[in-house]
């Protein structure tokens, strides 16, 4: 696509999500741009204007910075720029999908034999070039035979969870049961999940971080019973220049969200609601951080670990 502006509204709405294949779609979407014919100046304005877009995730920024700084270094000649856009713009996408099979890699010695695992929200194929963060990592360990079952949050209040994670486990074979965020604690109870994997949006340089809405209430959960909580996230979701969990922006997305959806509503028109479309855990409640580079406990994290890698 090569109208940075289209490029965006999709970003805004949801048609392009995932942390990783944000910056993935914005970064193409400028080398097109290039490849259309746009100056210098107009391109700089274009990578402006997506960071704003979706603020918790920092892939989107880490994209665009890799791409304005070929503009700065850029040359005289338009087509050499363009070029030097579109090889960029390649690259991003060729790492990401290296990127989620080294998660892959580091996450298979965490399970068990058959493990019945929980997920949050959407974390595969549709949210990153690649396999996928969280959802990768568990389907490289159903090939492999250590995952026997997953269970998948619904993921209110846009249900990506019921409707894109259920979608690609059924395409890929992988047995899955769907349940209300509100149900996770009681098959934690009984002993039917053995750990929960889920995808991060940005990780402080703690370790903190930010992943869709209702994670933090999981790994509470999670410390509560016992249960082994993992979150996945590729090196261009961690944000050494964020401090802790605090410094985070939060998107707040349209109440409507909340009332209703698909045009259907259940609250009454004005009802006051509160949407954040992520929260943010500390670093302490995680058993262990599965990225590209490493896999990482919460002592190790709380010694400073990410910025050492």
């Amino acid at each position: 696509m090569a109208d940075p502006d289209a490029m965006v509204l999709h970003i805004r709405r949801l048609a392009v999500r995932g942390a990783p294949l944000i910056g993935v779609a914005a970064a193409l979407s400028l080398a097109s741009y290039a490849e259309d014919g746009a100056t210098p100046d107009e391109l700089r304005r274009a990578a402006a204007h997506p960071r704003g877009a979706r603020p918790t995730a920092v892939n989107l920024m880490w994209a665009m910075d890799r791409m304005s700084a070929i503009l700065d270094g850029g040359r005289c000649r338009h087509d050499v720029v363009a070029s030097d856009l579109v090889a960029e713009g390649e690259a991003i996408f060729d790492e990401d999908v290296a990127l989620c099979e080294a998660m892959a890699r580091r996450g298979l010695p965490l399970f068990g034999d058959g493990d019945a695992v929980l997920t949050h929200c959407n974390s595969g194929g549709l949210a990153t070039a690649g396999v996928g963060t969280a959802l990768g990592v568990i389907r490289r360990a159903w090939e492999a035979g250590r995952v026997s079952h997953v269970y998948v949050d619904e993921t209110r209040p846009l249900l990506q969870g019921a409707r894109l994670t259920t979608w690609e486990l059924a395409r890929l074979g992988i047995p899955h049961t769907l349940i209300t965020d509100s149900m996770a604690a009681i098959l934690l109870r009984e002993g039917r999940i053995q750990r929960v994997l889920l995808g991060a949006d940005r990780v402080a340089a703690n370790g903190d971080f930010a992943n869709k809405v209702g994670t933090y209430g999981l790994a509470v959960q999670c410390l509560h019973h016992g249960v082994p909580f993992h979150p996945v996230a590729p090196w261009s979701t961690v944000d050494l220049a964020c401090p802790d969990g605090n410094a985070i922006p939060i998107e707040l997305r349209d109440p409507s969200e909340v009332r209703g959806q698909g045009g259907r509503a259940w609250a009454a028109d004005g009802t006051a609601c509160f949407n954040p479309s992520f929260d943010v855990t500390p670093a302490s409640l995680v058993t262990s951080m599965v990225l590209d580079r490493a896999v990482l406990t919460a002592g190790e994290l709380a010694q400073g670990a990410l910025g050492s890698l």
